[in-house]
């Protein structure tokens, strides 16, 4: 584990997130496309999926060559399993909760470059399981996002009792990555290749 003073830890991130954000433009969107598909057939086999009744999930910044999670909406949306999405609270403390969402096309980029639901769309008081974002992940479920720290802020909220299901490109999967005491960390993390659940 990386021990270091906190400028030394934010430098290394954003070397690493340069790195994984230049990779993540090299790939081919169809490609991007499958290994989406590949993820989502993964997360809808896993037993907590499979019985949660409420589910947090992100819509793709396309932009930014996220992991497409749509299907899934729609897979869950079909089996009666609440959906719902990040919604900033108030921007300048970077606070954040998750909302119920009846209709994706509800969802809009509300100045945080990321889709939200509408500010008065219900708030989820308890999810099952929560799927979050990265630029990259590592074996001990440690991840690296943009680094805003909406997650690591709101995570704690939910979880527990909600599982925390980190998904990202395998190609991104660290040996380690830098972390600071306030990064949360994943249960399980899942890849289109392989699902790694966190000791």
């Amino acid at each position: 584990m990386l021990e270091a003073d906190p400028e030394v830890v934010a430098g290394a991130k954003r070397m690493i997130r340069k790195q994984a954000l230049g990779l993540r433009g090299s790939m081919p969107a169809e490609a991007l496309l499958r290994r989406s598909a590949a993820i989502v057939a993964r997360l809808l086999a896993l037993p907590a999926v499979e019985a949660a009744r409420s589910v947090a999930l992100f819509w793709p910044i396309v932009a930014r060559a996220e992991v497409d999670l749509r299907s899934l909406d729609a897979a869950l949306r079909a089996r009666g399993t609440a959906v719902a999405y990040p919604s900033t609270l108030e921007r300048a403390t970077r606070r954040m909760t998750f909302r119920l969402v009846a209709d994706p096309a509800c969802l809009v980029d509300r100045g945080n470059r990321f889709p939200e639901p509408p500010p008065d769309a219900p708030e989820a008081l308890a999810l099952d399981v929560v799927v979050i974002p990265a630029l990259a992940w590592d074996g001990r479920g440690h991840r690296l996002g943009y680094g805003a720290g909406y997650y690591d802020r709101a995570l704690p909220r939910f979880c527990p009792p909600a599982l925390k299901i980190g998904v990202g490109w395998d190609f991104e999967l660290a040996v380690e990555l830098p972390t600071t005491a306030e990064d949360v960390a994943a249960d399980l993390v899942v890849t289109d290749v392989r699902t790694l659940a966190i000791a």
